[in-house]
């Protein structure tokens, strides 16, 4: 062989080795076989501290100890969950960076805020659920109605006289009561609060207000507020006494409950693996104790599962929104 042809051949196998080299770490992302080797990060759309980030901090404590790495959590709070989701819709899709939110990022944020910069149902997949908890309607101990029948008969004899708080407008505590009026075919005034209304309804300055389990059963168990209705379709074992809404309003249940994402692209073998070990934290003996402990339920669904609730509670916020009109911006 001559040398000048060696010398051809030797570049050509110089130049596949190089190719192959520059394909070998993207072949190895696609298959995830090499996934996690460096820190994760959960962006969490809540502050340090309240429910969506001690749900977060005990997934990610369980992935951490499954997958060997370090899992970082990143709070974003503001606009209701929407700067921690646009910052993991513009993320690397390489499932290093994820989401955890509350539902209603996906079920509420996209009727209710007419410019948003990202595409919550295209930017993001499902990677799965955490968590779910009903939402209690408690009530001032100083109110006279002791149960939701006697709350709506009151209603509607003094249209407008009671008052329910919200945690703002178009929040899962707006949206569900303007179900409950419209299905009975009740005024009350809603009140928004950009903070919690709690202290004003202790005080008797407001009526009532729908809080998550979570938060609501300590005051309730402590007497400091009424409990009035549940919103699952079940009694919550908790407080076998207090009827569900839908007890009154046939058809009335909603539950909040939260999650993880992802961006849309990343890969499908790093979804499955991401799906996994969060899947068996839900059913991991010491990760639901903790979140029962709150009064809460893990959820474990999978991905299409979780894709169909968005769905389903997506249909009746929207219908609700529209109806009422109700905007953020």
């Amino acid at each position: 062989m001559s040398s000048t042809r060696r010398r051809v051949i030797a570049s050509a196998l110089g130049l596949a080795a190089s190719g192959l080299a520059g394909l070998a770490p993207q072949a190895v992302a696609q298959t995830g076989a090499d996934f996690p080797n460096r820190p994760l990060k959960i962006v969490v759309g809540f502050a340090a501290g309240t429910p969506p980030d001690v749900f977060a901090r005990i997934y990610g404590e369980y992935a951490s100890r499954k997958l060997g790495v370090p899992v970082i959590v990143d709070n974003k709070p503001g606009s209701a969950g929407n700067l921690a989701t646009d910052a993991v819709a513009k993320s690397p899709a390489d499932g290093y960076t994820v989401l955890y939110n509350v539902s209603t990022a996906f079920t509420i944020n996209p009727f209710i805020y007419g410019k948003l910069p990202f595409d919550a149902e295209k930017d993001l997949v499902p990677v799965a659920p955490t968590m779910r908890q009903g939402l209690v309607l408690i009530a001032s101990p100083k109110m006279e109605a002791g149960t939701l029948k006697e709350v709506l008969a009151q209603a509607k004899a003094r249209p407008d006289q009671l008052s329910h708080a919200s945690y703002g407008a178009g929040s899962p505590s707006h949206l569900i009561m303007e179900w409950l009026k419209d299905e009975t075919k009740v005024q009350m005034l809603h009140v928004p609060y950009r903070a919690t209304p709690i202290n004003e309804l202790i005080g008797g300055q407001i009526d009532m207000v729908l809080e998550p389990m979570a938060t609501a059963y300590p005051l309730i168990s402590s007497g400091k507020v009424k409990a009035l209705a549940y919103s699952d379709t079940q009694r919550h074992p908790a407080m076998p006494q207090v009827p569900t809404f839908a007890e009154t309003a046939p058809g009335l249940s909603m539950m909040s409950w939260h999650g993880i994402w992802a961006p849309a692209a990343t890969p499908a073998p790093v979804m499955d693996k991401l799906y996994g070990v969060l899947h068996a934290a839900s059913l991991d003996a010491d990760v639901q104790r903790r979140i029962k402990e709150l009064n809460c339920e893990p959820l474990s669904l999978d991905r299409a599962e979780m894709a169909q609730w968005v769905k389903r509670d997506a249909g009746i916020y929207s219908r609700i929104v529209k109806a009422k009109n109700i905007r953020v911006d």
